[in-house]
């Protein structure tokens, strides 16, 4: 009866490190699409401020606008 008991230990200890790697890896997974909206967002807020420095005129906001998107792809290797 002993050896049952110590086998079903090791199997619930089995299944509790098979569900901490799972919750980990999800955990990992919906980390990296909130990152990857952030960025996107980002992304997408610096383009539409250049274009809006373009249909403006403004060099120097345009310049440091690139800059900032040109830093911001450079970062994030996209």
């Amino acid at each position: 009866m002993k050896d049952q008991s110590n086998t079903e230990l090791m199997k619930a200890r089995a299944m509790k490190r098979k569900r901490l790697k799972e919750d980990f890896i999800l955990e990992l997974y919906i980390d990296m699409l909130v990152y990857e909206a952030e960025l996107l967002h980002k992304k997408d807020l610096l383009l539409k401020k250049i274009d809006l420095a373009i249909d403006q005129r403004d060099k120097s906001q345009f310049m440091t606008l690139a800059k900032e998107y040109a830093g911001l792809t450079k970062q994030f290797g996209t």
